[in-house]
């Protein structure tokens, strides 16, 4: 374990913004998290895993502790079913790779989503219908305080639309070690019917899909939509798709029968954050090297020395024009340091 000091955390997130770390650890053991959080020299810490989700709009102060903890195993399985147990440094689409490999269903429509596993709880992830939730089991998490390890189950981690316990309650108090998922091996439950899967699969000639034909069009999706943290600085969706009661709805789509809607209850309407975006005209904006990407407008990306100060300024003004044009509240999605 090695502390480094003023080092540079520009690949250390996704969108490539270039803030400073006062210092560093990285961790690849439980045991090096718990000593960690023992020092009394670092009382503030700052966790970093992948760096999908989130925008650094400053220099951290704090130690930056960075969850490199690998590890893929299977701890329980049936006939029908399997219980895997993925370290919280796993990348996020290496897992579900790995499952696809071994025939495991559950989360190919997750395919391609940036970010590491340790995260995934903490947004309660989700695309094309599917949520984190839907295949968790429970996941181990160490108390900042105390060093211990504790374990959530479903019920515990209080998931919502891209929220749970640890990002609201719980919000700084543990650090998430590892997650366990319930996949399965057989009958697997194939879900098309959410965005473009079927429009894909049919453009694929593909009938009968199977779980990898559908990871595979949702892989073709986002790629055909959204850029490649690799080439160009994004942290995917910034903004949570809204969702509004029905009467506020049907005065949008009165005003605007165009809208694209998803029903999530029967007094719930969830409407694409992207559509109302290009609706007020920042689709392929750029102001400096801060942009709103110009083929999916839910993405702000960053041509190469945007801050994560100009950055966030383009996110409130997206904001304030939505508000205004329809309004309707945009809430971010990413986890903003300023």
């Amino acid at each position: 374990m090695n502390i480094v000091e003023n080092i540079s955390l520009k690949t250390y997130n996704t969108f490539g913004i270039d803030v400073k770390a006062r210092f560093f650890v990285e961790i690849t053991s439980l045991l090096q998290l718990q000593k960690v959080l023992e020092l009394t020299a670092y009382p503030e810490h700052f966790i970093l895993s992948g760096g999908s989700n989130m925008l650094l709009a400053k220099d951290i102060e704090a130690l930056v502790v960075f969850i490199n903890l690998k590890g893929v195993s299977v701890v329980e399985e049936t006939e029908n079913e399997v219980i895997i147990k993925a370290m919280a440094g796993e990348n996020w689409h290496g897992l579900v790779l790995w499952a696809l490999e071994r025939g495991y269903g559950g989360l190919e429509n997750l395919s391609l989503i940036p970010g590491n596993v340790g995260t995934a709880p903490i947004q309660n992830i989700g695309a094309y219908g599917v949520e984190l939730k839907d295949v968790f089991v429970s996941c181990e998490a160490m108390n900042v305080k105390s060093g211990e390890l504790l374990e959530f189950d479903k019920d515990a981690c209080q998931f919502g639309y891209r929220e749970s316990i640890f990002k609201n309650e719980e919000k700084g108090n543990y650090i998430i070690t590892s997650v366990k998922l319930k996949l399965t091996k057989q009958d697997h439950q194939l879900n098309t019917s959410y965005g473009a899967i079927e429009q894909e699969l049919h453009r694929q000639n593909i009938v009968h899909p199977t779980i990898k034909d559908i990871s595979n069009a949702v892989i073709a999706i986002r790629q055909s939509k959204l850029p490649d943290p690799k080439e160009i600085g994004n942290s995917g969706s910034f903004f949570k798709n809204p969702v509004v009661g029905r009467n506020k709805f049907e005065k949008l789509q009165k005003a605007h029968p165009d809208m694209p809607f998803y029903e999530t209850s029967d007094d719930t309407i969830k409407i694409p954050a992207g559509w109302l975006i290009e609706q007020c005209g920042f689709k392929g904006k750029r102001i400096g090297d801060a942009g709103v990407h110009d083929r999916q407008a839910l993405v702000l990306v960053n041509y190469g020395n945007a801050t994560g100060k100009e950055l966030l300024s383009l996110a409130r003004d997206i904001q304030k024009t939505v508000k205004k044009e329809f309004g309707v509240e945009l809430k971010p999605e990413v986890n903003i340091i300023k």
